[in-house]
């Protein structure tokens, strides 16, 4: 199939190659005879041996803490070439090997797309390691790399305590007892103090405690979960459940495929218990305070009013986009209306608003799936779209993006299944995904197709490649569809996009072109602001303003602050999807485990521009 879109350049086709794949090309065969060249180069640090078996020119080599102890994307042969020059005698690499299995083979994902892919792993001075390889047909017949990804799996000498590295003492009777003295921290202070009880807090909390680092969660919500519990009501997953698993805890075969609010929630209380989490609730941090000597001075609220300074090693920001405040924009008149004005934070259930005319501002997840709601209860609901909204079912969206990795049969285990996932760059992706764009939209035809015919103004996403790069730098701006699309389609839920708002009336909404909407209730479904406002209020001005953008995407293509210290030493901020959680949580880990063990290396970081 030919290019036709300038993100598709990156991707290593057939014809840009001046290549052919032989019908009876055999993977095993081509994986090993570039592996062999590979392997001792690699472990000789032999680099011109290296760069002349990776394609010369749009090659992509990501490291994540292997090499460079960060998240790093070199992409073509200068910069591999001064990556590895930099990096790869320091770390000494020895016993490079295929991975058992090595899920190898020759994939085909569109006509003029062929690459043979293959595990390995390796092991450096520090880590063990692990790696994915995507080899390409050149036009002298020889298969190279164009996409390697190396990714720190574990310390040396600092395995994580599970399956035969698990305590094998005996649990006595008193064991409820040290539970609960544990998580007082009567006489102690933990070395980490995570923020936020949400997913990733507990996912990072879990791959410490497993790392043998003491943590302690402090959440302001009532109960682990609450931050789901207390959502709308309507509110379900949108992401599938094979990609949600939380760290060492799978869910059942039982759990549904998206799974709803309330019973997230639940869930997410049973797994601090299960995994044996230290968390205090209904907390709230005050401040934090980072001392002369890097250590950080945390003060704490309980409900009761007493207050408790902790001093600990590492800070660790997991609110979220919550971090952000909830963003309502500022019109004129808002204070005569006299209906009630809230943003989707705010919002619980429909029935609040029985009888009443309720207008939503956005046109979102969160947008689609009040109106919704409404609809299913009989309100009366208009949305208000703003600007264009990327659309993408999830019957037909999530299978084409998930299959072969994260799907109910034929994909492999998780941890697999997210090495793999991991290595495809997210600047590659721009011209993948622009092909799965396309098909997304065919399977989608008939929907999208009606919500056209009603007015409502459709785009492609980021840079026309769909929902995932748009997630990934804004966080925002689209709708996997469940089912409100089509009550758009059919009238059910109403829609006003002909005119931007001017002010607010005493009885609802005055737009530019003088159109008037009438309203009881506005809810503003506008997203939040951004996560460094939550680092604000809590260290302050000085420590907020000298950390790095959080979110978004850098030149390379890896993602801004998270995951990593954000510009302040011992200063982190965990946060991202269920999937993100599972697989990024450990590398937060890893991090803090080696920085206490004194064997963290130099970050090989990106030069800073923002």
């Amino acid at each position: 199939m030919p290019i036709t879109h300038p993100s598709e350049s990156v991707l290593p086709v057939l014809d840009k190659l001046n290549a052919t794949v032989p019908a009876n090309a055999d993977a095993e065969q081509i994986r090993d005879t570039w592996f062999s060249t590979f392997k001792s180069s690699l472990e000789s640090n032999n680099i011109p041996a290296l760069l002349n078996i990776i394609v010369p020119d749009g090659a992509f080599w990501r490291d994540i803490l292997a090499f460079t102890w960060d998240f790093r994307t070199f992409e073509g042969q200068s910069k591999i070439s001064k990556f590895l020059t930099d990096r790869l005698a320091s770390a000494n690499v020895t016993n490079v090997k295929l991975k058992t299995p090595s899920y190898t083979e020759l994939q085909k994902p569109y006509p003029d797309l062929v690459w043979v892919q293959f595990l390995f792993e390796f092991e450096t001075d520090i880590g063990l390691c692990s790696g994915v390889v995507r080899l390409v047909p050149q036009s002298d017949n020889v298969w190279r790399a164009h996409m390697l990804f190396t990714n720190l799996d574990d310390l040396k000498n600092f395995p994580e305590q599970i399956g035969l590295y698990r305590p094998e003492g005996l649990l006595r009777a008193n064991w409820a007892e040290k539970r609960i003295r544990d998580s007082e921290y009567k006489d102690k202070n933990p070395t980490v103090l995570i923020i936020g009880g949400g997913h990733c807090g507990l996912d990072v909390a879990a791959r410490l405690r497993y790392q043998d680092i003491d943590a302690l969660i402090i959440e302001k919500n009532e109960r682990i979960g609450d931050n789901w519990r207390k959502r709308y009501e309507a509110l379900s997953l949108h992401d599938q459940v094979w990609l949600d698993h939380l760290p060492y805890l799978p869910f059942p075969p039982t759990w549904p495929v998206y799974a709803p609010a309330q019973k997230l929630g639940n869930w997410l209380e049973n797994y601090a218990d299960v995994m044996e989490l230290d968390y205090w609730t209904s907390t709230t941090v005050l401040k934090a305070v980072q001392l002369p000597n890097d250590l950080w001075e945390v003060t704490v609220r309980k409900a009761s009013g007493e207050e408790r300074v902790f001093t600990v090693k590492h800070v660790v920001f997991a609110l979220g986009f919550k971090g952000g405040e909830p963003f309502i924009p500022k019109y004129p008149g808002m204070d005569k209306f006299k209906g009630q004005i809230l943003h989707s934070l705010q919002h619980k259930v429909a029935t609040d608003h029985a009888g009443k005319k309720v207008v939503v501002v956005g046109s979102c997840t969160s947008a689609h799936d009040i109106c919704e709601d409404y609809v299913n209860h009989g309100v009366d609901v208009t949305m208000f779209q703003r600007s264009s909204t990327y659309i993408m079912s999830t019957k037909h969206g999530m299978r084409i993006l998930m299959e072969g990795l994260y799907e109910e049969t034929g994909s492999p285990p998780t941890h697999i299944a997210d090495l793999i996932n991991l290595s495809l760059t997210n600047n590659f992706m721009l011209g993948y995904a622009y092909r799965q764009r396309i098909r997304i939209s065919e399977a989608d035809k008939e929907t999208l197709d009606g919500l056209k015919r009603v007015g409502f103004k459709l785009n492609d996403g980021y840079k026309d490649a769909g929902f995932y790069l748009l997630a990934w730098t804004r966080a925002g701006g689209y709708y996997l569809d469940t089912g409100a699309s089509q009550l758009i389609i059919d009238g059910k839920i109403k829609l006003k996009n002909d005119s931007q708002i001017k002010e607010f009336t005493e009885t609802g909404l005055l737009f530019e072109n003088g159109t008037e909407l009438p309203a009881d209730v506005v809810l503003f479904s506008t997203g939040l602001g951004e996560p460094r406002d939550g680092v604000r209020r809590i260290c302050g001005d000085e420590i907020a303003d000298k950390c790095t953008p959080i979110w978004g995407l850098d030149e390379e293509g890896e993602f801004n602050g998270v995951w990593k210290e954000i510009g302040i030493k011992n200063l982190w901020y965990m946060m991202g999807s269920l999937g993100q959680g599972r697989f990024h949580s450990k590398h937060v880990a890893l991090q803090i485990k080696a920085k206490e063990e004194g064997i963290f290396g130099t970050r090989y970081s990106l030069a800073r521009t923002a």
